[in-house]
């Protein structure tokens, strides 16, 4: 347990919100960032969940929310990015402003919060100090109808191996990259039974597998600048 509270990017809901229960029934402190107001968010602040808005869409959204976590907290005992935009591709006058939004979310907030979050987590007390990004297993193979998506994803879990060099030994800078860990709610029979066969455990595990690995990372000291992989053996298939 930790007095410095761990700081969850898009941690209002699916695996954010459950890794933020999970951590503060562990424990410890913890603070989430949101897009946008949603019902479990007053369950979570009952909690002691504490709640920022933000905005990752645009630089001036980013370093508004830096700032304002900077009132909350002079200490982090860990950032976690979990924000992320499934945006698929499209044609048109749209594509060029959907790739510089998921740039933004999945690359330059994480950039410049680990800038700027520096000094918060050299400020804990506590012997480890961790940042982890949650990438994807499409970064190994790209996609058809998300690339964008899969390029921004591929560029944050490159940010892993740089900030860990940079931060070493102080911070360890780690990655996380699931596939199919929970279904959506739009999400078919057909969908289910497709996505389970494209590995070789071939199952839904829930957000449970991605706390244990986050869990994994935070209780250990001696790893640094690697991507975990969370994926049911895909790359077996």
């Amino acid at each position: 347990m930790s007095a410095s509270p761990i700081l969850i990017t898009g941690g209002a809901q699916r695996l954010g919100r459950h890794c933020a229960e999970r951590l503060v029934e562990d424990g410890h402190p913890v603070i989430i960032s949101y897009r946008r107001e949603r019902p479990e968010l007053e369950a979570m602040r009952r909690r002691g969940i504490v709640a920022l808005y933000a905005d990752f869409s645009s630089e001036a959204g980013i370093l508004d929310f830096i700032a304002r976590l900077k009132d909350e907290t002079q200490s982090l005992r860990a950032i976690v990015h979990n924000a992320s935009d499934w945006t698929p591709d499209r044609q048109g006058d749209e594509a060029g402003a959907d790739f510089e939004r998921l740039f933004r979310v999945h690359m330059q907030a994480p950039y410049l919060i680990n800038l700027h979050g520096r000094e918060l987590l050299e400020a804990c007390g506590e012997p480890q100090r961790d940042i982890v990004h949650m990438t994807d297993y499409v970064v190994q193979k790209g996609s058809k109808q998300h690339a964008a998506y899969a390029a921004t994803k591929a560029g944050l879990a490159n940010l892993t191996l740089s900030f860990a060099a940079m931060y070493a030994p102080a911070i360890q800078v780690n990655a996380i990259a699931p596939a199919l860990i929970m279904l959506g709610a739009d999400d078919d029979q057909a969908y289910a039974e497709q996505a389970r066969a494209k590995s070789v455990m071939g199952m839904v595990p829930g957000p449970g597998v991605v706390y244990q690995s986050l869990r994994y990372l935070l209780d250990n000291r001696y790893v640094t600048g690697i991507t975990l992989p969370v994926d049911g053996g895909r790359h077996l298939r």
